[in-house]
């Protein structure tokens, strides 16, 4: 194996090490979407280039299945849209591509997800901000920081990494655990989110 292969692994390794700290926050974001779910509420995700593709990949386990034979839920990814993402681009500007389909849509009781390896795409703050003046519950799978788009997050997973290429792959990592959580839940099984009591902290 070359040197620079041995690199990128110890880079992925390290970077997963320290997705250790992140996942009480991982888990409160799938607890935040089966509740979601159990008020017949929806997902909704985004992102630019491949931060779009782990946005449609995160509702493909939602509305197929992640491991469990159950019921699809609701979730939709507003970049696979093109005729109203090049209208709104069109007419308005590539900043609002996504606003534009939250505001529309987007309301209380729904979850807004939004993959960014930087924080800083404007059609991304813009559509977090927007959702959170819908009053949806807002997510953000971010890195670098988080960037000017944590303001706009209820809940921040930002992986603790600068380089796209290890952000992206927790990124995935995350989706993954969030639909292991979800798939539970719809097939009835509490191992995997059991009620926290009040006051009491969730497990890691």
């Amino acid at each position: 194996m070359s040197e620079w292969m041995r690199d990128q692994l110890a880079d992925h390794v390290s970077t997963a090490e320290a997705m250790r700290e992140l996942l009480p926050r991982v888990r409160a974001v799938g607890e935040a979407l089966i509740a979601a779910y159990e008020g017949d509420h929806f997902l909704y995700t985004f992102g630019n280039g491949g931060s779009a593709a782990d946005a449609q990949h995160f509702t493909g386990e939602i509305i197929g299945h992640y491991k469990r034979d159950r019921r699809p839920l609701g979730a939709v990814t507003l970049s696979t849209d093109s005729t109203t993402m090049t209208c709104i681009a069109n007419d308005y500007s590539y900043d609002d591509v996504f606003s534009r389909q939250v505001t529309a849509l987007a309301r209380r009781g729904d979850i807004v997800a939004a993959f960014t390896t930087s924080g800083r795409s404007a059609n991304i703050v813009t559509a977090l901000e927007a959702a959170k003046r819908n009053g949806a519950t807002t997510v953000l799978f971010g890195g670098s920081g988080g960037g000017p788009a944590l303001e706009f997050a209820d809940h921040a997973l930002v992986v603790p990494s600068s380089t796209t290429p290890r952000i992206q792959e927790m990124h995935t990592f995350m989706l993954h655990v969030i639909s292991e959580m979800v798939d539970a839940w719809a097939d009835g099984d509490t191992e995997y989110h059991p009620t926290t009591p009040a006051g009491e902290e969730s497990p890691a």
